[in-house]
């Protein structure tokens, strides 16, 4: 949509304005195995994360969503933020990607104009890597744009292999670190959580958010995901297990 129409195609709400300074931003958006959302909506709700920001775009679904008490509202995605001593976080999240590729950028676009104002000096994106199978311990690969910051993940654990994902990052979680690096000079890493892509996955959620805690150092208690895993692993052993000829083939790439 152009200025004459109804509303631009991204438009971001302010909800606080403060100044920021050396900020992280930090990218969890709904993808495979919701491992960013739940990453980012953890560390929401364990740090006491104040909002933002709200981005409604018409790239995003046509809807609205209702809560407990019928009470409807406008689909989104959230900014919130976190002052901290050494350097402020800003969380990116929402209910949605955008639906198309345009959309994809538009929004990663607009967001990444407003983070270089708040002094956003570097990136983290996290999702999940489908891997098609249940992992006991899912492991933690990584893609960067940044030598430094791939060298100090690495040291948490954070596994950079060759060609993988073999895809590459398809969404959110991609765009933005491609993005932010080559139009905003923005470094950044990028931390795929090894999951099934079949369910929700909070297992994998919790192994990215130990290195993001582990890497900020963050003060926030990842032993909160267990009881939530224990539902899930409860669920899943009740399920019929999928046929091989069934499966799916491995994606190759996360959102």
């Amino acid at each position: 949509m152009g200025k004459s129409d109804l509303m631009d195609s991204v438009v971001i709400r302010m909800v606080e304005n403060v100044k920021l300074k050396n900020s992280v931003l930090l990218v969890g958006l709904p993808g495979i195995g919701n491992v960013g959302k739940i990453s980012a909506d953890f560390l929401i709700e364990n740090l006491k994360a104040k909002k933002l920001a709200d981005v409604f775009s018409v790239h995003l679904p046509p809807q609205v969503l209702i809560n407990e008490e019928a009470a409807a509202r406008l689909v989104r995605n959230e900014l919130y933020y976190k002052k901290r001593k050494g350097g402020d976080l800003i969380i990116f999240t929402g209910d949605f990607q955008g639906l198309t590729s345009q959309g994809q950028y538009e929004i990663c676009y607009r967001v990444l104009e407003l983070s270089k104002k708040l002094d956003v000096r570097k990136i983290i994106t996290l999702g999940g890597y489908q891997i098609g199978k249940l992992m006991e311990i899912p492991r933690v690969f990584g893609a960067y744009t940044s030598r430094d910051m791939k060298e100090q993940v690495e040291k948490l654990g954070v596994i950079f292999s060759k060609n993988e994902p073999g895809g590459g990052i398809v969404g959110g979680a991609g765009l933005i670190l491609g993005i932010g690096y080559e139009l905003f000079n923005l470094p950044g890493v990028c931390l795929m959580g090894e999951t099934s892509g079949y369910f929700t996955d909070p297992k994998s959620a919790k192994q990215v958010t130990k290195v993001v805690v582990d890497y900020l150092g963050l003060s926030a208690d990842v032993s909160l995901f267990d009881e939530r895993i224990k539902e899930i692993e409860e669920i899943t052993n009740k399920m019929i297990e999928v046929p091989p000829e069934e499966k799916k083939e491995d994606l190759g790439y996360f959102g």
